[in-house]
């Protein structure tokens, strides 16, 4: 029996997938007889990113076991990986992406002053993310082959890929519906309005969309969608608690999930447990590694045409459905806690 801290960075502002992971990690621990908790370190972003990296620095790890010594420390994302321990793993969910791969689409809008001023930070930023993901680790496993592409092209950071498997769950599969399954935060790297730009597609006429999740961008979503004379069959869920994510997807023909270059991607699993295709787009990152095009899912362009007409080949086939789903349903228990915790503690 192990100690185990899982440390993992906490926007005030969401409780994304990384989140999901830690706490399903912890959980995986604790039935296999160790003991693990998480511990939230803060997530300071543009202007005190300096900061967050100081208060995770000297984070007390201990302090996960009353005070007692922890054994083994396995970390997320920004900043979490500088916290120290001589036996740390980083399951890196994300870097701070604006930094990196989004650094074109974040300076595009910023004065000439605030773009210097991005700039240094982001220099410091890179040069703090080397040297802690390559001295104050003792080893880097990326969530995806996206994440690892990254880690390559900003530090040549070595890392294997492990994926996280799906929470545990009474995942099922109670029929192939007569709609579409969306289950993500509303911001834009999601593209749920792609989602909406190929429902308004001319093939795609009468398919309905049910759709879960909040965030920055739902009232311009709600807008779109009625823009585009949508409001008959596309329902907002908003928040949505685990059961009810799990009948959702229980009961839908298939879920669509066309993110811009996600870092993994968890909900594409949780639909493979609950035996449904997944559509998504060539350039989803995790998703996109997830799915084998017209085996567990269809993949198609980031167009709202083609991403249409792979909808409307799943709502007008369910005996396609049901052959992708199966294949993706077996393909997730490939994906098991049991297999993933030695790895991640060296056994």
């Amino acid at each position: 029996m192990a100690r185990v801290a899982v440390v993992t960075s906490h926007p005030l502002f969401a409780e994304g997938g990384h989140l999901v992971i830690a706490e399903g990690l912890v959980s995986a621990l604790r039935e296999a007889g160790h003991q693990a908790t998480v511990i939230r370190t803060p997530q300071n972003r543009f202007g005190r990113q300096g900061a967050a990296y100081l208060a995770t620095w000297l984070t007390d790890v201990g302090q996960a076991h009353d005070g007692q010594s922890v054994d083994h420390v396995v970390s997320f994302r920004f900043p979490s990986y500088a916290v120290r321990h001589p036996s740390h793993v980083c399951w890196l969910n994300h870097r701070m992406r604006e930094y990196y791969d989004q650094w074109p689409t974040f300076v595009r809008t910023l004065s000439t002053r605030a773009r210097f001023k991005e700039g240094l930070r982001r220099q410091l930023v890179h040069a703090a993310d080397t040297y802690l993901l390559r001295r104050n680790v003792t080893r880097v496993f990326a969530q995806s082959e996206t994440i690892q592409r990254r880690l390559d092209r900003w530090g040549r950071i070595p890392s294997t890929v492990l994926y996280p498997p799906a929470r545990t769950r009474a995942y099922r599969c109670d029929r192939y519906g007569d709609h579409l399954f969306v289950a993500c935060r509303l911001s834009p790297l999601k593209r749920v309005g792609l989602v909406l730009e190929a429902l308004a597609q001319p093939v795609a006429t009468g398919i309905r969309c049910l759709i879960a999740g909040d965030g920055p961008e739902r009232e311009a979503l709600v807008a779109q969608t009625r823009r585009l004379g949508l409001e008959g069959r596309v329902e907002w869920l908003g928040s949505i608690t685990e059961q009810d994510l799990v009948d959702r997807l229980a009961n839908c023909r298939a879920v669509c999930y066309p993110p811009s270059a996600e870092d993994y991607g968890l909900v594409t699993l949780e639909a493979f447990a609950s035996a449904k295709a997944v559509i998504t787009c060539a350039d989803s990152g995790g998703p996109a590694e997830m799915v084998r095009p017209d085996v567990d899912g269809l993949v198609a362009d980031p167009t709202g045409e083609s991403l249409a007409q792979a909808m409307r080949r799943i709502m007008d086939d369910q005996a396609l459905a049901e052959r992708l789903g199966g294949a993706g349903c077996t393909r997730a228990a490939d994906y098991t806690w049991a297999r993933t915790i030695p790895r991640l503690l060296g056994g």
